[in-house]
């Protein structure tokens, strides 16, 4: 099992692309729709034009390059609206920025200062890398051999003594070469063998900050998902540099070079291993803390890459200090950063020495605040980071003193490999239920504050064996929090306390449906089927509905305490040899009789009730069990009211357990019904004897209810 990450771990990069290439404009890049009719006919003959004055002014004279500036920094202007980048490249202007990149031929003998030095090439690499930003220009711009002199660009400094331009046009072309590598393999390895890396390793030591950010942004475009680009980079020893910018107080530079490290790292074991010997964990850590929530991000996305596969490392992670900045991450109005920080936490805690330490720091309960997200990367994360936590046994008691049971059960996750991981955590607590962790939460059930024990019991209720439930329920006293909640106002904690009594009855065994009718308490003499309504050695007869019944006393004194006391007692049916019974129907009372000389009759929906009537009346407690069954099967949620008073009035016990159990099952359909919260409060020591009786009896399976 696995985190989700981001699916596209170059979106940061792709913001940080455009903020480099707006930093000096005050103006935002222009969102409008796409020009159509005349307006664009008009932008496609500026582009023209200003195409038309580069092609034609290729030349050190001041009035060509003063020209040549003009039109690359208006082609420039112009892209900034993406809406028309199009138009510009269907002017041609591709070419001819390109041609503009490098230098005109000097004159031979002129070694005066050039009119606009660096100043056109700066434009022309402006200029495309803005046009780089769709990606189907990108080939295109490269096709006509952009990278050969954008290279070349970057090693200006060397030519001459810095200066702003200087630094202008480097930057320049390594933002060029950021977007024209963005998301595009083959461009990415042209500039590695256009020997593009080893000069932008070098300009990570220049002294301009900016050009510094630039030529980590470019590297860390190239770095990514690229290995042979990786190896270069770091064969050109750009570690260490880039570890002194973790540490720079410019929050732009230091969030390029933990970008840059988090590339290089990312799929790549070796150069993990080189980062970390060369130093870079305790810097990482610090930008945990940065005012730079980009930076903070990279870094703890980055400190999840550290913890991947390596134990050693993810015990280090935590004693020098991450889990605290990060536990505060968790809690940060920005989503990506809560989503990496979870991703972090979730990586150290698959290791039992930090699971402990990242709960008593607090993580837990912002971890199962997280499940409520309905970004589901970011639920995973947290999932995740909480399963790992769950492995600890130090972890149970606080877990379920802050209501993660329930956050777990009741969570709403959006993929499948979430609910997957969910149901692990669950079982993984569950595994845990026994020994001194089931002693402390008893304590704690015995001992807290009011919410904290019944969150205990409504824990226990669903993560306990079937063998420890008489020592939770009855002896700890347990049974009386989750009767508490049915009593409650809130519907909520009704809900909870009833889902939560269904569940200990399905572990009890005592608790199965009733499936057959006891054995009678009074020994059976049956005479069998032959004898049922037959005068053959009758020496009773009953009269029902003015038709003679046939009946043995031997037989009917064997079956019921109420036919003994009829023919024994002091009654006068006692002589009689015709009885009248005046209130049953002759197929109830031919069923019942059949029952009294067979043992056994089959019992049918539309005459139980009755039936049911007619043997609470004598007595007869298997047929009542026969006839509860039947009508137990046809209790839903519009009867089940009725139901219970119909099992009130006749004693029927095994009747009215089945209605409580069917209550408990259904309580959130119920609850919306009338008279539902009145009938559950009426019936609330009927719930509690039933419970306390069977939890008693839980770990007995020859005793029925």
């Amino acid at each position: 099992m696995e985190l989700l990450k981001r699916q596209d771990q170059s979106h940061p990069e792709r913001k940080g692309q455009k903020r480099k290439l707006e930093e000096d404009f005050e103006d935002e890049r222009e969102i409008s729709a796409p020009p159509t009719g005349d307006a664009r006919d008009a932008l496609l003959s500026e582009v023209t034009a200003q195409v038309e004055i580069l092609e034609s002014n290729f030349s050190w004279r001041e009035a060509d390059r003063a020209a040549a500036k003009r039109a690359a920094h208006v082609l420039a202007e112009l892209a900034k609206n993406e809406e028309v980048v199009n138009i510009i490249v269907e002017g041609g202007a591709i070419p001819s920025l390109v041609k503009h990149l490098q230098a005109p031929a000097s004159i031979e003998g002129d070694t005066g200062p050039k009119p606009f030095e660096h100043e056109v090439e700066k434009g022309s690499a402006f200029a495309l890398g803005l046009l780089a930003v769709k990606p189907e220009h990108q080939q295109l711009i490269v096709d006509n051999g952009a990278l050969k002199h954008l290279v070349d660009l970057l090693k200006r400094h060397k030519n001459c003594s810095t200066s702003r331009a200087v630094n202008s046009v480097i930057r320049r072309a390594a933002d060029a070469i950021t977007n024209l590598a963005h998301e595009n393999s083959s461009i990415k390895t042209r500039v590695r063998m256009e020997g593009g890396i080893p000069p932008l390793v070098e300009l990570l030591e220049f002294t301009d900050t900016k050009v510094q950010r630039a030529a980590a942004g470019a590297l860390r475009t190239l770095a990514f998902k690229n290995d042979e680009n990786k190896n270069q980079i770091v064969e050109c020893n750009a570690l260490p540099t880039l570890i002194l910018m973790l540490r720079s107080e410019d929050a732009a530079i230091h969030y390029e070079a933990v970008g840059v490290i988090g590339n290089l790292v990312h799929s790549s074991p070796n150069i993990k291993k080189e980062v970390l010997h060369a130093g870079a964990l305790q810097p990482v850590i610090g930008l945990l803390g940065s005012p730079c929530s980009e930076s903070q991000r990279e870094a703890a996305l980055l400190l999840g890459q550290f913890a991947a596969t390596d134990s050693d490392c993810k015990v280090h992670i935590v004693q020098r200090g991450a889990v605290r900045p990060l536990i505060e991450m968790l809690q940060s109005p920005d989503l990506q950063l809560r989503e990496m920080s979870a991703f972090a936490l979730g990586r150290l805690a698959q290791d039992t020495h930090n699971q402990a330490g990242i709960a008593h720091n607090g993580g837990l309960a912002p971890l199962l605040k997280l499940l409520d997200s309905k970004n589901g990367s970011l639920q995973h994360n947290a999932a995740f980071a909480l399963y790992g936590l769950a492995d600890n046994e130090d972890n149970v008691s606080d877990f379920i003193k802050v209501g993660g049971v329930q956050r777990l059960q009741d969570g709403e996750f959006i993929v499948q490999a979430t609910k997957d991981c969910v149901a692990k955590t669950l079982k993984r607590l569950e595994e845990k239920i026994h020994g001194r962790v089931l002693n402390h939460l008893l304590y704690l059930m015995r001992v807290s504050e009011k919410q904290v024990q019944r969150r205990v019991a409504l824990a226990l209720a669903h993560l306990c064996s079937a063998d420890d439930q008489r020592t939770i329920f009855i002896d700890n006293n347990g049974l009386e929090f989750l009767i508490g909640l049915l009593g409650s106002t809130s519907p909520k904690q009704q809900l909870d306390g009833a889902v939560a009594l269904c569940k200990l009855a399905n572990k009890a065994t005592t608790l199965s449906p009733i499936d057959a009718a006891p054995p009678s308490p009074t020994p059976q003499v049956y005479l069998g089927e032959q004898y049922v309504n037959n005068a053959t050695l009758s020496d009773v007869t009953f009269l029902v509905e003015g038709k003679r019944f046939y009946a043995h006393r031997i037989c009917l004194l064997a079956s019921s305490d109420a036919f003994r006391a009829m023919f024994d007692g002091g009654y006068r049916e006692k002589d009689a040899r015709d009885i009248e019974i005046p209130n049953i129907r002759w197929e109830v009372f031919e069923l019942m009789m059949r029952f009294i000389y067979t043992g056994s009759v089959d019992v049918t929906l539309d005459i139980a009730q009755d039936l049911l009537s007619a043997a609470d009346q004598y007595l007869l407690e298997g047929l009542k069990r026969l006839c509860e069954y039947t009508i137990a099967q046809d209790i839903s949620l519009e009867n089940v009211s009725s139901m219970y008073e119909l099992s009130e009035a006749f004693n029927a016990i095994s009747l009215r357990h089945t209605c409580i159990l069917f209550i408990m099952e259904h309580f959130d359909k119920l609850s919306a019904r009338p008279g539902h919260s009145c009938m559950v409060q009426r019936i609330i020591p009927e719930i509690r004897n039933y419970f306390a009786k069977a939890l008693t009896k839980a770990n007995s399976r020859d005793i029925r209810l």
